[in-house]
């Protein structure tokens, strides 16, 4: 039983959910303006959007009605979960700061998306990491019980499952998202995107930092695996399929079970590209993952 509670996340990575510039009153107004067009067009949404938005006065009070219409149940009904979520957002206006930049990523980089207001109404991956941002609050106040609970429920509702010890910073393009697992002590940087049934898992039944850590400009590939304290380097691709069990450099795709190089990066950043062709073999191995 000494493990329980004796392993915080590894400090291994630059500060997360920096810089971006974004203005999250601006996202607020678009919200409420394409609200307003969904009731005109659509009516029989319009008691969602209407509960959701435009009885709202804030983002913050939007993504706790929205998080708690998703995840109320009858031991934990709304009447409770949306005092609790828009409370932490409302304290914690950096959240709101963070999941407004993952808002922004999802429709900037998803061609699917045709709205800004899409993810917060429909996308489980947004509202799986607005939900995964809540119970991280909960983790580092020390309500771990409470931040176990949402991991919990919000597995079942978007399937998703993200330890709420685990970082995440904001940028963040979730796509699909069905069957996206992270680990305990893993590590994401901001501005990565990451499509469905991507694992950042352990590899054993080892304490301490055992899960990965992916840097900043990511791209990972459907079905990835990444397991162990690995690192993905800054702005490198993932293919999709592959099997991680070392390092990746910066700005090198890499491929295949288990994952080689295969060839160097022309793009800065992947992530925003989100072009998932692999580059021309190189023919370089991976390396065994640092002792950190």
């Amino acid at each position: 039983m000494q493990h329980i509670g004796a392993n915080p996340a590894s400090k291994n990575t630059s500060e997360l959910c920096v810089g971006g510039g974004l203005d999250v009153t601006s996202v607020w107004h678009t919200l409420r303006a394409e609200a307003r067009r969904v009731v005109a067009e659509e009516p029989l949404l319009g008691q969602l959007v209407e509960d959701v938005i435009l009885t709202r006065g804030s983002l913050a009070a939007a993504l706790g009605a929205r998080l708690s219409r998703r995840l109320a149940r009858e031991d934990m009904p709304r009447q409770c979960l949306e005092p609790l979520f828009s409370g932490v957002f409302e304290s914690q206006p950096r959240l709101v700061h963070s999941a407004a930049r993952d808002l922004v990523a999802m429709y900037e980089r998803d061609p699917a998306c045709f709205s800004p207001l899409e993810p917060v109404l429909f996308f489980k991956g947004f509202l799986a990491l607005s939900t995964y941002r809540i119970a991280h609050q909960l983790w580092l106040d020390g309500r771990r019980w409470l931040a176990l609970y949402l991991q919990s429920i919000g597995s079942e509702a978007f399937a998703v499952d993200i330890h709420p010890a685990a970082r995440i910073g904001c940028g963040i393009l979730l796509d699909h998202a069905t069957s996206f697992v992270v680990g305990e002590t893993a590590i994401i940087e901001d501005d990565v995107s990451i499509l469905h049934e991507v694992t950042l898992g352990g590899t054993g039944k080892e304490t301490g930092d055992r899960h990965p850590i992916v840097r900043s400009g990511v791209l990972l590939g459907a079905g990835a695996k990444i397991l162990g304290r690995v690192e993905i380097g800054a702005g490198a691709k993932v293919g999709a399929g592959s099997v991680v069990l070392a390092d990746v450099p910066p700005h090198t795709t890499v491929a295949g079970v288990p994952a080689v190089i295969v060839g160097e990066l022309g793009e800065e950043n992947p992530a925003i590209e989100m072009n998932q062709h692999l580059e021309r073999r190189s023919g370089k191995t991976l390396s065994p993952p640092n002792n950190r």
